[in-house]
């Protein structure tokens, strides 16, 4: 470590070599240590005949670090040092300033799976790559995890949240229960953003090139298989101990998988998790590898120490803490630090490649005929048989073994998402009142998602005046109908909708209510799918009639008026206002760390339903609640005003006896004044 530092902060190049010696001549600790490389002097060129370093740096990145892991300064140095290489930094799952976006220290790559933080249309248009993080090879299966420490209000803001509570992000099985879910969230990011690509970042477990095969027919463009020997900078030690794989069996699963299949041609594939030189990057693109993530080397290149106190927010060396003391009197990193890292990285990979004969990436990608196994000194390693990493079976040596496309295009071009652009690309550009009228149906996905695009890339977060863009819909929507709302956009839709509705909605409002015909009760009869205003970050959604499952998971800024909802209503909410006139399933509140919600409980069984771990519950009609009936009273009044919601007309026309059978859900650490006043 010692000597990596002084070769980036010296720009030495032979103090480099050094360490890579150090590095590469280490007693076997990983599966690649295992496999050599095969040189033939015969076959060796001479370094001019290899690729540039700059054609190189193109394909690394620095692996998804979040703001809060890591400190401000440490954050925006990784990026302006990728942007300055043209190679990508990754933002991590803990939202940008928008004060970076077009600047030299804006992330390329955004990370974002439908409930993580801070994400907005604004976020979403400001990116080159989306990445879903669906899980991390240092704590496979778990959602990200930040100390209340480590929340400054800086953090607390770009978050959506308050400083000094700990926030969870919401594993990806709340939300991606299938690869169909996942297909569609790909969808959906390519229709806010069509001029991004998506990546999927997966895990190097047993069977990951299924899921890769999977991830590849659901459209993504790229895929990341990461491996255990990584960190976290916010995690406890518990998430991080004695969990994931190494990721040279992930990605040569995958390797295999895709090919197999004829898909490897259709995406890119990167691994991370623990890189460390130029021979590490040669053994990832034999076993199939095309792009590289690197997060420790960079993080050591800036000053970290290795401590392994991340999640403690006391880092001395000011890297990944958000004390500011510590940040201003320890932390040395500078952008140039990180570039020698990366340039070091490349040299040496380029070196590597001279002594393989083997001019340019493409050339050694998929090239397992480079690779011999080692016997191994100790009886442990000699049992190992890796000899199915390096074999690719029967497949023909036709199939692809890098990516031959651009991208990965969806069959469905959403042919009524880009009507509605073309119809209001002028009042978008005008900002001019306009309504429009449409017909829907099932298969129109992600509507409104590439209009919100189009407002985000004009206006950012401020959007449209309020009520600027409406859009009235006939009959029943399918998955994410109003995903990533900008403000400004108003869509009412008569009938109903499928999975999704609000999911990332940052403004603007969503009003569904059932036909003027409908001979059934709207109370009694779902409106709305599973997982609805998931992530979101602000705006209105009225909907005259139930939810199904996790309404409002990681709400952070909304308010949500419905008639019912499943299980996990509210779980990880930070912030927003649901209402629910009607009852709720069963882990109401799970996690829930900001914002309140009220439930009309006229079976009293709420209480026996709710999560009591966090929040605590209250009955309005008392002193110390007394005044969140007009609260309550108004927002009703308003649902009955867009819905016409029958329920809500008799709760308006009988208040007084229907308000003693509402609860008021709070967090425990919030008092009734201060929400109040949020």
């Amino acid at each position: 470590m010692m000597m990596l530092q002084k070769a980036v902060q010296n720009t030495d190049y032979d103090a480099w070599q050094t360490y890579a010696h150090m590095v590469n001549t280490r007693p076997v600790a990983m599966f690649r240590d295992l496999m050599g490389l095969k040189l033939d002097p015969a076959q060796a060129i001479d370094i001019d005949q290899v690729e540039s370093v700059e054609a190189i740096l193109k394909r690394f990145d620095s692996a998804g670090m979040s703001l809060g892991a890591l400190s401000p300064e440490a954050h925006e140095a990784m990026a302006t040092a990728m942007n300055r290489l043209g190679g990508r930094s990754n933002s991590g799952e803990g939202g940008e300033d928008p004060a970076r976006y077009g600047t030299e220290r804006m992330s390329k790559i955004k990370q974002v799976a439908s409930g993580r933080f801070g994400v907005t249309p604004h976020y979403l248009v400001n990116a080159e790559v989306l990445q879903i993080k669906v899980a991390q090879g240092a704590k496979p299966g778990e959602g990200g995890q930040l100390p209340g420490d480590k929340v400054s209000p800086l953090i607390a803001r770009l978050r959506c949240a308050k400083p000094g509570i700990s926030l969870i992000s919401p594993p990806p099985h709340h939300d991606i229960y299938s690869i169909e879910d996942l297909s569609q969230l790909i969808f959906d990011l390519k229709q806010v953003n069509p001029t991004a690509l998506v990546s999927v970042k997966l895990v190097a477990e047993p069977g990951v090139g299924t899921i890769a095969a999977g991830v590849a027919k659901a459209y993504a463009d790229l895929i990341t298989i990461s491996g255990y020997d990584g960190g976290t900078g916010a995690s406890p030690l518990t998430s991080v101990k004695y969990a994931g794989s190494p990721w040279e069996l992930g990605l040569t699963e995958a390797q295999q998988v895709l090919r197999a299949n004829g898909l490897r041609g259709r995406v890119r594939m990167q691994t991370d998790g623990g890189l460390k030189t130029g021979l590490d990057v040669i053994k990832a693109a034999i076993l199939g590898a095309e792009s590289f993530g690197f997060g420790t080397g960079p993080m050591i290149a800036l000053g970290c120490k290795f401590l392994r106190i991340c999640h403690l927010n006391n880092c001395a060396t000011g890297v990944a803490t958000q004390e500011i003391k510590l940040r201003s009197k320890y932390f040395i990193g500078l952008p140039e630090m990180v570039m020698n890292y990366f340039t070091f990285v490349a040299q040496e990979t380029r070196e590597w490649m001279a002594k393989l004969g083997v001019r340019s990436m493409e050339e050694l990608i998929g090239r397992l005929d480079l690779i011999e196994l080692s016997e191994g000194k100790t009886d442990r390693q000699k049992r190992l048989d890796l000899s199915e990493l390096v074999s690719m079976g029967d497949i023909p040596d036709s199939e692809p073994r890098f990516c031959v496309v651009d991208s990965n295009p969806s069959f469905d071009k959403g042919e009524l998402a880009e009507q509605m652009v073309v119809d209001a690309m002028d009042a978008i550009e005008h900002k001019a009142m306009l309504t429009l009228d449409y017909p829907i149906r099932n298969i129109n996905r992600s509507i409104g998602a590439r209009v919100s695009g189009e407002i985000a890339r004009r206006y950012g977060a401020d959007g449209l005046p309020d009520g600027c863009l409406t859009f009235r819909f006939h009959g029943s929507a399918g998955q994410s109908f109003g995903v990533w709302n900008s403000r400004g956009l108003h869509l009412d839709l008569e009938g109903d909708a499928n999975d999704y509705v609000g999911k990332g909605m940052a403004g603007g409002r969503i009003v569904i209510y059932p036909p003027k015909q409908a001979a059934y009760a709207s109370n009694a009869s779902i409106i709305v799918g599973n997982t609805c205003l998931y992530g979101a970050t602000g705006g209105q959604l009225f909907a005259a009639g139930m939810a199904g499952e996790r309404f409002g998971v990681r709400n952070s800024g909304a308010l949500a008026v419905i008639e019912g909802a499943g299980d996990h209503c509210c779980e990880y909410m930070t912030g927003g206002v649901v209402i629910v006139l009607g009852e709720t399933g069963y882990n109401f509140g799970a996690g829930m760390t900001g914002g309140f919600g009220f439930v009309y409980d006229p079976n009293e069984r709420f209480a026996y339903r709710y999560n009591n771990e966090l929040v605590d519950i209250h009955l309005i009609n008392n002193e110390a609640t007394g005044m969140y009936r007009a609260y309550l009273l108004d927002k009703i009044a308003r649902h009955v005003e867009f819905t016409g919601s029958v329920v809500g007309r008799a709760m308006l026309e009988n208040f007084d006896d229907y308000v003693d059978y509402f609860w008021l859900v709070k967090p425990k650490a919030a008092t009734l004044e201060s929400l109040l006043k949020d």
